[in-house]
This record gives C-alpha cells, sequence and structure tokens, in this order.
C-alpha cells in the first residue's frame, strides 16, 4: 500500500521536475477560466482543506448552443474536427482491433459502430450494432487481443454479450446474459467492463447508490449486504462467463471509467469522490487499482482523512485506506479513460493516460468540462496532470459540451464523446506549428 509520505516524494519529484511550469498548492485550485491546453496541476494529499471550508455549492450546468465555428481547444500541433453529431447521450468509446469504432449511445439505448475512423478522408459510415440496452454504458472486446470473439455490454442491471468478428457491424446472434443481477437501486447507473490482459478476469464497475450513506441502513450494508449499499462502491471481478464473483476492490465511491494499462497489466479507476464538502473537497483521482484494498467511502478519503459525517463511526479502518494516486480538483466528474501506446504523437506522450472531466454540478465556480493528460515518468504516475482539450464551456452559467468516453483510433486520433452536444470529436497530430 502506498503511504501518503510516498505519495509526497513522488509528488515533489514531479514538481522539481515541472520547475514553476506546474501549479501547486491553492494555485492548482481554479475553474474553467484557468483552463487551457498545457496548463499543467499538481495535487497533493497534503493540500486539502478542512470540511466545510466553503459552503457546499449547487450549482448546474446550462446547455448552451455551441457558437458558430466554435471548437474544442488543443495544444499546438493539434487540429481538432467533428467526428459525428446527433447522437443521443454518446458516452463509452472503444476501438476495436480492426480500426471500427464502438459507442454506448446511453440516451437511446443501442450500441452503435463507426466503420472506419475517417484517416485519409475516407468515409465513416455509422450502424446499429445492438439495440434495446437500457442505460447501455461499459464496452469490451473479449478475448483481448487481434481477435476476439465477443463484445460484452454493460447496463444498469446486467452484462450481456453479442457474437462479434471482425469487420461485424451488427450482432450476428442474440445476447448471451452473463450477469443477470448488478445493482440497479437507483444512484450511480454506470457500469464499466474491461478484461484482464491475461482474459482470465472481467471487471465491472459499480458506483454507489448514495453521496455518502446517508442513512444507518447504507453505513450498514457496506458489510453485511442487507440493503442498498450492496456490491456497490466497488470494482467487482468475474469470470468472462460470469462466474466467480469477487470483490476486487472496495470504497471507491463512483468508479465510472476503467481501462487496463498497457505496460504493466494494471487495472486503472477514475473516480468521482462524494459531495457536501465543500467547493475543494475531496479530490476526485485516477489510481491503479490494488487488488484486495479499500479505498475508504464512506467514512474516510484520500487515506485517513475521516469524513465529520461519519466521525468515529469505523476508527478501525483508518489505517486500512490505499491512496490514490493521482488527484484531480474536486466535483470535475473524471468519467473515462485510456492510455497512450501508438507512434505517432510526440514521443513523450507515449504510456501517458487521458481522463475525460464530465465537469462540475455542485461547485460555486464551474470546473471541469475538458479532457486532460496523466503525465508519467517511466511508467509510474507523477501526479502531475496537462490540460489537453478544453473549450466546453460558454461561460459562468452554460457549457456546451461535456466530454465522457475516450479512446485512440489505429491511426493515433484521440476521439472524445460529448454527451450534451451529442457528438463524438476527433483530435489528430498534425506535427510542430
Amino acid at each position: 500500500m502506498r503511504s501518503i509520505a510516498a505519495i509526497a516524494v513522488i509528488s515533489v519529484a514531479a514538481a522539481s521536475e515541472a520547475a514553476d511550469s506546474v501549479r501547486t498548492g491553492e494555485a492548482a485550485y481554479g475553474d474553467w477560466r484557468s483552463d487551457a491546453p498545457g496548463v499543467r496541476r499538481l495535487i497533493t494529499p497534503g493540500d486539502l482543506p478542512p470540511p466545510y471550508a466553503t459552503p457546499s455549492a449547487a450549482n448546474p450546468s446550462l446547455r448552451v448552443q455551441r457558437p458558430a465555428g466554435a471548437l474544442p481547444k488543443a495544444p499546438p500541433g493539434f487540429s481538432v474536427d467533428l467526428f459525428a453529431s446527433g447522437l443521443d447521450l454518446p458516452r463509452v468509446i472503444r476501438t476495436a482491433p480492426n480500426g471500427d469504432v464502438f459507442v454506448s449511445e446511453s440516451g437511446a439505448g443501442r450500441v452503435l459502430v463507426f466503420h472506419g475512423d475517417g484517416a485519409n478522408r475516407s468515409a465513416v459510415l455509422s450502424h446499429v450494432f445492438a439495440a434495446s440496452l437500457p442505460r447501455v454504458y461499459g464496452i469490451a472486446f473479449y478475448p483481448p487481443g487481434a481477435d476476439p470473439r465477443w463484445l460484452y455490454v454493460a447496463t444498469e442491471a446486467e452484462v450481456r454479450r453479442f457474437p462479434y468478428r471482425s469487420g461485424d457491424v451488427a450482432a450476428s446472434g442474440p445476447a448471451e446474459i452473463i450477469v443477470p443481477h448488478l445493482p440497479a437501486n437507483g444512484g450511480h447507473w454506470t457500469r464499466d467492463l474491461a478484461f484482464s490482459g491475461d482474459g482470465k478476469t472481467m471487471f465491472v464497475s459499480v458506483g454507489s447508490a448514495t453521496n455518502d450513506a446517508d442513512s444507518l441502513k447504507a453505513i450498514a450494508s457496506r458489510f453485511v449486504g442487507i440493503d442498498e449499499e450492496r456490491d456497490r462502491a466497488d470494482v467487482l471481478a468475474f469470470e468472462p462467463d460470469g462466474g466467480g464473483k469477487r470483490i476486487f476492490a472496495a470504497g471507491l465511491r463512483n468508479c465510472s471509467g476503467m481501462a487496463v494499462e498497457p505496460g504493466s497489466g494494471a487495472l486503472w479507476c477514475v473516480v468521482n469522490e462524494r459531495d457536501g464538502l465543500g467547493d475543494n473537497l475531496p479530490p476526485d483521482y485516477a489510481t491503479p487499482i490494488v487488488e484486495g484494498a479499500f479505498y475508504g467511502w464512506p467514512w474516510f478519503y484520500i487515506g485517513s482523512h475521516e469524513d465529520p459525517r461519519h466521525a468515529g463511526q469505523r476508527p478501525d479502518l483508518a489505517g486500512r485506506v490505499q491512496v490514490p494516486d493521482i488527484l484531480f480538483q474536486p466535483h470535475s466528474a473524471p468519467l473515462g479513460i485510456t492510455f497512450y501506446e501508438g507512434g505517432t504523437l510526440p514521443a513523450d506522450y507515449k504510456g501517458d493516460a487521458f481522463v475525460a472531466f464530465h465537469g462540475s454540478w455542485n461547485r460555486a465556480k464551474r470546473t471541469g468540462y475538458k479532457v486532460v493528460r496523466l503525465l508519467m515518468k517511466d511508467g509510474k504516475p507523477t501526479g502531475v496532470t496537462e490540460d489537453f482539450l478544453t473549450g466546453f464551456a460558454a461561460g459562468d452559467a452554460g457549457v456546451w459540451g461535456r466530454p465522457v468516453g475516450v479512446a485512440f483510433t489505429k491511426n493515433d486520433a484521440l476521439l472524445v464523446t460529448d454527451d450534451e452536444g451529442g457528438s463524438i470529436w476527433r483530435v489528430t497530430w498534425r506535427g510542430s506549428p
């Protein structure tokens, strides 16, 4: 288990490497006005304010029309264009081994496949791979590798799989229900999917039903499993046929996005933390998940910081809380994560991760609404984040886009789903300006 002291050592090293280019301490916090491609931030466990340092705000974003000609902003050398539009809540996006792009269209309850990725101005045709999938979200190919035979799909209550062969643009047979009973009693409904590199384990993320286990019943259910929080705020693990269910890691309030890191094979989560403790508490985060670890929810956050709403309830757990590796500004709402392993982008991008921030609804000054890059060094997270794709906010009141899913095409373009605008954006490296 990585301690707060170990995290601090990493943080100091990262800060010294980037010198004055990294915003640290209070300067690492801000709002949409301070976002721009290339801006770097580092938040450490030592930077956390006390609970209730500011009031908890209700500040939902209003949808506004995208201004004519407006595009998301990327770093110099990258171009941005519209890959697809007119979609109904596009969320998770995955690239098949053959280059086709699969998207969960959650609002329509279907999975779309885009045949081709538009490289070299070739046509991109969309097809409905499968429909009648209420609140569809997670997508994964099985077995992992070059020749998958199944497409796994997660809805709020089930995991199903469809027969799949490379190039299929519609399911060739009916769905088989692999996991028939996921918790579906309100609260967080997004269920992401991932497979271990060896294909032996299927991971399913299940967010909490409540914000911070608000009732005594919810608290009790974390360990005795009697009602609303049973099998929730966890990453569950199964065999590929749905058997062998177990809790892989616990105390993760809402691991809304998962990815397996190509080099290490580690399972990563991006996690939405709890609300109600103020504008700048507690941080959302990304981290490789340690099997059997406990990440704090609802009693603690970011190590042994006790949630005052549960003060004194579980002192025995304080020393068991795993500290996440990369902290994000609170209420950013990270939803999707992917790793870059191609050869087209600048060399220092290789091995880095990209995370989509859906954006805040409960912060006085709006934050998120962007894609950030997680800087790695020698395959290890430095804790530093860098703004990569910004510009979705139209002002203090409204936004025209909210990033959700991220995936690289076979030609190393980054695709970003935007459920507010019903779009998919493509970011392509064109070379130094």
